[in-house]
């Protein structure tokens, strides 16, 4: 589905499902050089048992016109106005990675508007090593070798839903590629990870957020590891943690696992 978002079309994947004014509704926000398509599983799985689906494409990804975000607190805004665009007043907000910190931003600013904030693979600060912020400038294509690296768990157990012969690491990277060479104007790798590392509002951020939270975290996390979601653990007021057996790339490391968790929070928590 296609909206005009500040101006430029920006690009939803719904489940294959048209927006129902009586159902409640989830935005999936993906991270640096991700697109919708990370959620596959998951946005099919909820546009199919009783929500309305918004997986965006951040602008200046893929099917999304207009500049890519270069804070989160821009991207954050946004999304109020995607929301606004669609029509929907309060949603729930899933966002892994850079998503993660987008949505929390969100919820800090229209706390109004947001039933559930799940952080997935989240951490903060979310600090960027020196060499990945050179190497997404300078070098992306040796910087996206690197960060599949660094986003797999080498003993996680291979995931069921993808069938076998499925390559995580082959298919990640083609992603990566794909994301960014669709925008040709801005370097949506580096922009992205900057944006990341200079985020500085988290904890106050979390103090503002009025809905329950849901940190969904991979043990073998090395991009975002779980000790690093301490703080704003901390901040929290109706907070909770679940771990899974996954690195950064839960949704297709573990993409079952983070289904589950995601439906029964979104399904259980009480919206604020």
């Amino acid at each position: 589905m296609n909206y005009i978002v500040n101006g430029h079309g920006t690009y939803c994947y719904t489940g294959g499902k048209p927006l129902d004014p009586a159902r409640p509704t989830a935005v999936f926000i993906h991270g640096v050089l991700n697109d919708h398509s990370v959620w596959i599983l998951q946005t099919r799985w909820f546009a199919n048992h009783g929500w309305n689906v918004l997986a965006v494409d951040l602008p200046g990804h893929c099917k999304s016109e207009g500049p890519p975000p270069a804070s989160v607190e821009e991207a954050a805004q946004f999304v109020i106005a995607l929301l606004d665009a669609a029509g929907v007043e309060k949603a729930a907000l899933v966002g892994h990675s850079f998503g993660s910190l987008i949505a929390l931003e969100t919820a800090a600013r229209a706390p109004g508007r947001v039933s559930h904030l799940a952080m997935v693979g989240t951490a903060y600060p979310m600090t960027v090593s020196p060499a990945l912020l050179d190497g997404a400038l300078n070098d992306p294509q040796r910087a996206i070798a690197m960060v599949n690296t660094f986003s797999h768990a080498l003993l996680a157990p291979p995931p069921s839903s993808l069938g076998p012969g499925t390559w995580l690491y082959g298919s990640s990277r083609a992603l990566m590629r794909r994301v960014l060479a669709s925008n040709r104007d801005a370097n949506v790798f580096h922009i992205g990870f900057k944006a990341c590392n200079d985020y500085a509002n988290g904890e106050a951020a979390m103090e503002k957020v009025q809905c329950p939270v849901l940190f969904l975290l991979g043990d073998a996390d090395q991009m975002t590891p779980p000790r690093a979601t301490k703080a704003l653990v901390g901040k929290a007021r109706s907070g909770k943690v679940v771990t899974v057996h996954a690195g950064h790339a839960l949704m297709s490391e573990a993409p079952d696992a983070v289904l589950f968790a995601l439906r029964d929070f979104l399904n259980a928590a009480p919206a604020a």
